[in-house]
């Protein structure tokens, strides 16, 4: 790149124009064109921040009522400028009003006339920094500071790092920054004279402004809610098994009954039908406001009290909704899903960094994965065998984990800073996610590729508690704006706000039976597909899933293999282990007898004598008349499996 002599302009605070004039940073693509040659409206961003919100200098769109919060919202400082003084002790509620007393803060007031004062963000939890790392990716500049930042930005006339490095050593002669790692492009780098661009191949578009990625029509263009198939030169729309077709308007609609929305707010757990605005309270002055999930099934709600270490359990369907205490952890629960096929569920702890499983009935809990960085949300597809982590701690990433959590992959890790919530399109395989930092929500397909965020900074994403995708809509609600909102899940489109002025809104979720359907399922990881159902061991050093190990006898007589469902109550006592272990030598003794003089009526004999001991010991070991402490059951006395049987094999997909 050529050498240019550059103006002294003041780099923090002013705008560098193309022909060389100086313009306060104020006044950057603020929709008014104020330098002679337009330069300052150019590269603004696609869109204009709304009416409510506030412009950062990084192009970023940010809610008005985070303004001279005293916290860095924007991630370059830009909100907290031109901002009261306030001293020592006390709060600025904005650049028109007086300071307030910080003993005024999250005093149940609003002492601020937007009621910052109160916000979530600030009486909650703790606002994200800036990413920093010891190493940036490819596609990044490292800041002074350590903060990473898009490589394109460097040299481009803006300040975006906050020690203003990135506009630092730019009029240096013939600098070719190609020349360096190829610039951190994946295919061709073309040397500018500011700076660079990455370009890629015709059949490849360009993604995070340095990696080149295979063009896919049906992600590309969104025009079908679920299966796209190419057809003839074309592009056909279908729906999954479970679902049809709107004839009008093309999109998929579930079948059966109607989906309900269940979510926590301070007047206890609600639910809400999808159509209309009717709305009850399930369980009033419930414990909630944590995360919530749902098994259809048994039109079973799951949630955990936000802060603290407890897991509750209603049934629907029953006539008295009452809060079951499913089990208590030692710290607090921000994550929760439920594993449909296998009946686990499994939730995160940000103070311990684990992810944990258990029974649905809290039996057998244990850690799955620990050394996590601040675990945020977690999702399920069992169908696949994969969990999904969110992490916001230093280093934010979201990974994709096989379920027995030996295999990892990460999927997102640039453009990231506090990923909070977890939503998954099984039809068309895509993650969704919420960043509270980039007040932002985005989708990505499950290997990590066709990412696309779907919703920026529109007034609704101040501070979201749920996220979940549902036919062709995202679903979430926000603390900030005490709403529950609605809009297309392709581009956000079609914004609605369901409902408004709940009181403290917590997380939801939606409830339909095609949300966690049946079909071929995994046992554990991808492409392990059991015959005879899949072996869970959570009573091993790590959670275990394999296949049952029984065979298929070529003859119409069948030896029947003696292992059955048992209560979790009862695979809780101690003396199940030996049990277990003796009615599994049974079987393997008249599998044995069996092949060798199948002919021979001895097998059928010795089989039910031995069966007959069997139930004698277990009629004897468990009768009422003795008495035994659960509670003081190891999971590290056995090491004999739970066997779940799992539903059967079948396809999950259908052309419509």
């Amino acid at each position: 790149a050529a050498s240019h002599s550059l103006p002294a302009c003041n780099q923090q605070l002013e705008f560098t124009c193309s022909d060389g004039s100086c313009l306060s940073k104020l006044k950057w693509c603020d929709g008014h064109t104020d330098c002679a040659d337009g330069s300052d409206e150019h590269h603004c961003g696609h869109s204009r921040c709304g009416k409510e919100e506030f412009t950062c200098r990084s192009r970023r769109c940010i809610s008005s009522k985070l303004l001279c919060n005293g916290v860095d919202d924007c991630g370059d400082g830009s909100d907290e400028e031109s901002c009261h003084n306030c001293t020592p002790g006390s709060f600025s509620c904005g650049p028109t009003e007086a300071c307030l007393p910080r003993n005024k803060l999250c005093d149940g007031w609003n002492d601020c006339k937007d009621g910052r004062d109160e916000a979530q963000g600030l009486c909650g939890s703790a606002q994200a920094s800036p990413q920093k790392s010891s190493a940036c990716a490819a596609s990044e500049f490292q800041c002074g500071d350590g903060a990473c930042i898009r490589h394109a930005w460097r040299c481009d006339h803006s300040s975006d790092c906050s020690d203003g490095s990135d506009e630092e050593n730019c009029d240096i002669s013939n600098q070719d920054e190609c020349q360096d790692n190829n610039g951190g492009c994946s295919h061709y780098c073309l040397d500018q004279p500011f700076g660079f661009l990455c370009h890629c191949p015709d059949n490849m578009k360009l993604v995070e402004d340095s990696r080149c990625e295979e063009v896919d029509e049906c992600l590309e263009s969104d025009i079908c809610d679920q299966r796209c198939i190419h057809r003839n030169g074309s592009l056909t729309c279908e729906c999954q098994e479970g679902y049809h077709m709107d004839p009008l308007t093309k999109e998929c609609k579930a079948e059966g009954s109607e989906a309900q929305l269940f979510f926590s707010s301070s007047k206890g757990i609600q639910v809400k039908n999808l159509i209309n605005k009717e709305y009850s309270i399930l369980l009033p002055h419930s414990l909630g406001h944590g995360p919530l999930a749902v098994l259809a099934s048994t039109h079973s709600v799951y949630w955990a009290e936000q802060g603290r270490g407890s897991i509750y359990r209603m049934s629907v369907a029953e006539n008295t909704k009452e809060a079951v205490l499913v089990m208590k952890v030692q710290s607090s629960v921000s994550g929760l899903a439920v594993d449909w096929i296998h009946q686990l569920l499994y939730w995160t702890n940000i103070e311990a960094g684990s992810l944990n499983v258990a029974l649905l009935d809290g039996s057998f809990q244990r850690q799955l994965i620990t050394g996590l960085n601040k675990p945020s949300a977690v999702a399920v597809d069992p169908l696949q065998g994969f969990l999904f982590l969110a992490q916001c701690g230093s280093t934010p990433v979201i990974e994709r984990v096989t379920q027995d959590g030996w295999t990892k992959l990460p999927l997102v890790t640039s453009l990231i800073r506090q990923p909070v919530a977890l939503s998954l399109d099984l039809p068309r395989q895509l993650l969704y996610w919420f960043d509270q930092g980039m007040r932002s929500i985005s989708r990505i397909d499950l290997e990590g590729r066709h990412r696309k965020t779907v919703v920026e900074s529109n007034g609704y994403l101040d501070r979201l508690f749920g996220l979940v995708v549902f036919e062709g809509s995202l679903y979430w609600s926000d603390g900030a704006t005490h709403s529950i909102c609605r809009a297309n899940k392709h581009n956000g489109g079609n914004l609605q706000v369901m409902m408004s002025n709940i009181t403290v809104p917590g997380s939801l979720a939606i409830a339909h039976p095609a949300l966690q359907p049946k079909g071929v399922v995994a046992c554990g990881r991808p492409g392990m597909v059991c015959q005879h159902g899949c072996v869970i061991n959570l009573m091993s050093e790590r959670q275990q899933f394999s296949c049952d190990s029984r065979h298929t006898r070529p003859n119409k007589t069948q030896v029947p293999f003696i292992s059955r469902s048992v209560p979790a109550s009862t695979l809780s006592h101690p003396m199940f282990a030996g049990i277990l272990s003796l009615i599994k030598e049974v079987d393997d003794i008249m599998q044995k007898l069996y092949i060798s003089v199948s002919k021979s009526p001895l097998p059928v004999l010795l089989s039910m004598l031995l069966v007959g001991m069997a139930w004698w010991w277990w009629r004897e070991e468990f009768r009422p008349s003795r008495s035994f402490t659960l509670q003081n059951f190891s999971l590290k006395e056995s090491q004999n499996p739970l066997i779940d049987q799992g539903p059967p094999a079948g396809p999950n997909t259908t052309s419509v």
